[in-house]
């Protein structure tokens, strides 16, 4: 069986951009050996600068070797050293050991949310450093996180309210929680995006 397909990552984007034809917010979802890489990914600024600098970074995290998460951010800071720049929070999700590394540069916001309780409480947030990467890189450290069924991860862009994480609904269909996200935490000032994935049982 496919390893990705035994981790059960389901995943769905939302996204509002200011300008339809050069928003500045990407995302990517790239299936690993056991696993996935997720983000999201926002260029400095919004218009055709920024849409350049984000899609730059996703071309290069689409095809480089993201194995070492700290190695892949400073190869795509260099490759981005003649954009605007772009802030970005990426997400390795492990079927193999059921954990999650992750690693944020800028104004970008995450949080997991605990899938064992249906309580309204049990949830990590993933702190970003700041910076900018391409122009700007603070020194790098990765998080890593334990994965249990169930686990609900929401990336967004600073297009989304900062409070956004009080109002995140659960349960439900990851693209229904996106689009929900999205419906009534976007700011209207900037290009929007949330990126929902769902970490679910391992298939016996």
């Amino acid at each position: 069986m496919d390893p990705l397909t035994e981790t059960r990552v389901e995943w769905a984007v939302a996204f509002r951009p200011l300008d339809p034809d050069a928003s500045g917010d990407a995302y990517i979802a790239r299936p690993l050996p056991g696993g996935i890489l997720l983000g999201v990914v926002d260029g400095l600024g919004h218009g055709p600068a920024a849409f350049a600098a984000s899609r730059d970074a996703i071309r290069f995290l689409e095809s480089a070797d993201v194995g070492r998460p700290l190695i892949v951010v400073k190869q795509c800071h260099e490759r981005l050293r003649a954009t605007r720049g772009v802030v970005l929070m990426l997400a390795w999700m492990d079927g193999t050991q059921d954990r999650m590394t992750w690693l944020g540069v800028g104004n970008v916001q995450g949080v997991l949310l605990r899938g064992h309780t249906k309580a309204d409480h049990g949830h990590e947030m993933l702190a970003s450093r700041g910076g900018i990467v391409g122009r700007v890189l603070p020194p790098l450290r990765a998080g890593v996180v334990s994965l249990g069924a169930g686990d609900l991860l929401v990336l967004a862009t600073d297009g989304i309210h900062l409070d956004f994480t009080d109002h995140v609904p659960r349960w439900g269909p990851v693209q229904a929680i996106a689009d929900t996200i999205l419906r009534e935490q976007c700011t209207g000032l900037d290009d929007a995006l949330v990126m929902t994935a769902r970490y679910r049982e391992t298939e016996a």
